[in-house]
Order: C-alpha cells, then structure tokens, then sequence
C-alpha cells in the first residue's frame, strides 16, 4: 500500500523527467504499481481509512509521483453529473483538445508539493484521451470539466511538468479571456 512517505516531493529529480512508455501487455510489476496507485487515490478519498494512515486526499496520482518513471496514471474524480470516474492508465495521451481553456477558481494542488502555489492555471476546458487499462483494454475517454483538468495535471507529470509551471508568476491571477473558470 502506497503512503505519504512513498510520495516524492519537488525537487525529486524524477518529477522532471520524461517518463517511459509501458511495455504492453504489462508485466505482472508494472500492473502492481498502477493497482497501487488507483488503491492510494481510493484509499485518500475515503476519511476513515486516509484518517488512519495519515493520507492526504488526492483526485489522482502519477507513478512519477511515487518514483516510477514509468506512464501510468490514476484518476477518481466526480463529472459535471456527480458520476464517478476511476480509472488507472497505462500510456495515456491526450488525442485531441479542445481551443477553449478552463482554469479551477482555486487554483490546483499536488502531493507531491507541500506549500500552496496561488494563481490559475489554464488547461483544456475538453479533452480525449486514450490509454489501457488493468485488464489490457484499450480506452478512450471524453472529458471536460473537473475530469478533464485533473488527467492533464496527471499526463503532465508524465511529461516532468509541474502544474505551477503553468502559472504566470507575473500576473498569477490573470484569467486568459473566455476561459471557463470551474468550481471544485
């Protein structure tokens, strides 16, 4: 079971690194690690359990994030709709985007950053991304919204980009013109 103490910080040279595709059909290691990833995102949303040993609550965690330099993501986050999206990735990308932007009125946070980073940062407001499941199956998602903010943040990581480093450290506040900003 992944804990706070298995999450990398800033700094850790691995969360700026590229990240390698997953050999598929995976090895037996590989789909441990992305079990336990979804485990962890499943394990912090839930207070008793998070409570019990000390998570901090998270909508999604990069294997980067916990010194896997390898692409695998998971995803547990609620839709427009309040459906709940859970999903653990092997090799996600972004198909395509759309040409309007979003931004969370609260701006984001990680676990692997221990200090709040104040200022908006623009993403896709709609995104299509495909990847492979657990069982090898290949999927393709259309998301917008919270969804679709929370798996570029996660993809990003496996491209070594920080989410402040979309910030704009001279105006950090600066909405871009028509982005939608969204609600947690």
């Amino acid at each position: 079971m992944i804990t706070m103490k298995d999450i990398v910080r800033e700094g850790h040279p691995t969360l700026r690194e590229k990240a390698a595709e997953v050999v598929l059909p995976a090895t037996e290691q590989d789909r441990q690690i992305l079990a336990s990833l979804i485990q962890y995102v499943q394990n912090s949303q839930d207070p008793e359990i998070a409570n019990k040993y000390g998570l901090r609550s998270g909508v999604g965690l990069a294997a980067p994030q916990i010194g896997v330099s390898k692409r695998m993501i998971a995803v547990q986050v609620h839709d427009d709709n309040n459906e709940l999206l859970s999903y653990a990735l092997f090799n996600p990308r972004i198909m395509s985007h759309s040409v309007e932007k979003a931004y969370l009125i609260a701006g984001e946070g990680c676990l692997s950053v221990d200090r709040d980073v104040p200022g908006y940062v623009h993403r896709y407001a709609r995104v299509t991304v495909k990847g492979t499941t657990l069982d090898g199956k290949e999927v393709k998602l259309r998301l917008k919204g919270l969804p679709a903010i929370v798996f570029q943040h996660e993809i990003d990581h496996l491209n070594g980009i920080m989410f402040y480093d979309h910030i704009d450290s001279q105006n950090p506040f600066q909405a871009l013109e028509g982005a939608t900003p969204i609600e947690r």
